[in-house]
């Protein structure tokens, strides 16, 4: 997007150096932005945009008329930044392709190969795909702030559960639809369920997730419907080449957290623009666990593995898994291809930058997709900073409170995440038991009625949950190349989990 002008200046420090300082964390962005404006004569400007995000300010870089993609933060400066960061992303690229200089003049830039016939055409599709982006961006945060608020209208006494909010979003043709939701912050007290109807995780992304699997059950069940008329409401169709379904073509898969996950991707080192093998072996980067409301790195002396107590991996963590190996789980890839999202929208007020986020979900798995098997791959999804939906309500008695919805649900669950199970008040209860609709005995219950319905008999004659997981081969051989590339590269042992709580049966 950068067109030279007709007189090469000429500069006394190469741009090469100075890209190089940047990339070595030497430069800042904003700064090397200017001082490539001198270097090539080109317009530069810094744009303060509109935002609706609670407390964020927005700028975006204009260069020769062109404008970049926006940049938010907490500040003014942060915000600029983050704008310089985001049309670097795109303009370097374009300076590194003609590394070819004349000998003896090396002190000169080389010149942009920009084809004046195209360029136009390139600029203006270049808009339109970020004019696209942008407008999702903001249609993502206001269905699940609209989804939210009617859920809560009906029942406004669970109001402080919503600041942790996650949402899976489906997108067509017709607009954005949330399909799933779940709030939470709190991992259980209790020692590992052998029953499958314990909850031991209820952070806000493991809860919208589960949800998710929830509705792509109920969307199998239409699928394999002999309903004409259901089974054309389902989001899947039929791969013959797979023998598996998939979603219908022009459906897309959005994730939306209100709060940057628990992990690695809080990582403070990622307001440097240094490149992630330099830190391979920090634990800043590294797998990390949530251990009694605490997060550890693998690597911390800090925390200590206990056969008794439940130690999950955190949810930066688990996005990175999910990723690779798909949303859907192993039970539900018997069934449909790997499923991911196409991108990660965070609403999150408290932070201005997410190299962080970017690094441990992207580049901390970067190459693995040739190790895997077919239709699994590290589907890199892109990752923004948009308007928050929820703010901290001032009652604190209901920190430990996790709700779940997903699409087809008449009412919310509320959850007890210290307990693992639905609280006496909650609107939705499904026995006297209080197990949570998003247990691994609910989950399995519902793998079986669709396995019932495919007419799998090879499923329907295992009634364990391990087993039942277990015989998803493809699923089991990437999750195990997963862990085994992300020890290879430095970030860990990836917790294992007690086998106890698999092993259940209906």
């Amino acid at each position: 997007h950068i067109a030279r002008n007709k007189f090469m200046p000429r500069s006394k420090v190469p741009h090469t150096v100075l890209i190089e300082k940047y990339r070595q964390g030497e430069e800042n962005a904003i700064s090397l932005l200017y001082q490539l404006a001198q270097v090539f004569q080109f317009h530069l400007d810094l744009k303060e945009t509109v935002t609706t995000a609670c407390f964020l300010f927005a700028f975006c870089v204009v260069i020769d008329g062109f404008q970049y993609e926006t940049g938010m933060g907490v500040t003014k400066k942060h915000a600029k930044l983050n704008a310089a960061k985001l049309a670097l992303e795109v303009v370097l690229p374009t300076l590194e392709q003609d590394e070819c200089v004349p000998p003896g003049t090396t002190d000169i830039p080389p010149p942009l190969s920009v084809k004046e016939d195209s360029s136009i055409l390139e600029v203006q599709a270049s808009r339109a795909s970020h004019e696209r982006k942008n407008s999702v961006n903001l249609q993502i945060p206001h269905a699940v702030r609209d989804q939210l608020t009617k859920l809560l209208n009906s029942h406004p006494e669970f109001y402080n559960c919503a600041e942790t909010t996650a949402a899976f979003i489906i997108q067509t043709s017709s607009g954005c639809e949330v399909v799933a939701l779940g709030t939470g912050n709190f991992n259980t007290k209790e020692n590992a369920s052998s029953s499958g109807r314990i909850l031991h995780d209820s952070h806000a992304v493991v809860t919208a997730r589960r949800s998710l699997m929830r509705f792509l059950y109920r969307h199998l069940l239409m699928f394999f419907s002999k309903a004409s008329n259901l089974a054309e409401k389902s989001v899947f169709q039929q791969n013959s080449s797979s023998g598996l379904v998939c979603l219908k073509s022009g459906i897309t898969l959005h994730l939306f957290v209100n709060q940057l996950p628990k992990g690695a991707a809080q990582s403070k080192m990622c307001l440097s623009p240094l490149s992630i093998s330099a830190w391979r072996t920090n634990s800043d980067l590294s797998l990390h666990v949530t251990l009694e409301g605490q997060i550890y790195s693998v690597f911390s002396s800090a925390f200590e593995r206990s056969v008794s107590k439940v130690v999950s991996v955190s949810v930066t963590d688990k996005i990175t898994q999910w990723q690779v190996l798909g949303y859907q789980g192993a039970l539900l890839s018997h069934f449909i291809e790997p499923i991911y999202v196409q991108s990660i929208l965070i609403g999150d007020c408290n932070y201005s930058d997410i190299r962080g986020m970017e690094m441990s979900v992207s580049q901390r798995v970067e190459g693995i997709t040739a190790q895997l098997p077919m239709y699994y791959c590290m589907e890199r999804p892109q990752i923004s900073l948009v308007p928050s939906v929820a703010t901290s309500g001032t009652d604190k008695s209901q920190l430990t409170y996790a709700m779940n919805w997903s699409e087809g649900d008449s009412s919310l669950e509320v959850v007890d995440g210290l307990e693992g199970k639905t609280i006496e008040e909650s609107p939705f209860k499904s026995g006297s038991a209080l197990a949570s609709r998003l247990c691994k005995a609910a989950m399995l219950h519902r793998f079986m009625l669709v396995a019932k319905e495919a007419q799998r008999q090879d499923l329907l004659s295992t009634r364990s949950y391990r087993e039942a997981k277990k015989m998803a081969k493809p699923y089991q051989e990437a999750k195990n190349i997963l862990r085994a590339y992300l020890l290879q590269q430095g970030f860990g042992s990836w917790p294992v989990k007690l086998s106890v709580s698999d092993n259940f049966r209906m």
